[in-house]
């Protein structure tokens, strides 16, 4: 009986060291995720610009340009409906200069998911 007790603590201590490391493993790649889909949408608005000189006036203009396959979704609210358009400069045309994270939030450095 007390091998038993013994085996259950060890693999109650090997839990309680794994599980918090794993839920920041997940984290981080939802974060690395939501930098490459930032990245990559920025790209496409960037090339749309530079071929028809003028910026799209929404995400879906990428798509039917095909300057995108799809929009990706945002990984951490898990929607492609929560980017968040920021419109261009006075005097540009198009209605979507730059895309930005709806997710509320702060990341694990601590700066705000819209701010990314």
């Amino acid at each position: 009986m007390i091998e038993l007790l013994v085996v259950m603590a060890v693999i109650a201590l090997l839990l309680a060291i794994a599980v918090p490391r794993y839920f920041h493993s997940t984290d981080r790649a939802k974060e690395a995720v939501l930098k490459q889909n930032l990245a990559q949408m920025r790209d496409a608005i960037d090339k749309y610009y530079g071929d028809k000189g003028r910026y799209p006036d929404e995400l879906e203009d990428l798509i039917t340009g095909k300057y995108l396959r799809r929009i990706p979704p945002d990984p951490i609210t898990e929607s492609t409906v929560t980017w968040i358009s920021v419109p261009p400069q006075a005097g540009e045309q198009g209605r979507i200069f730059d895309v930005k994270s709806g997710a509320p939030g702060a990341a694990l450095d601590d700066t705000q998911y819209g701010d990314w």
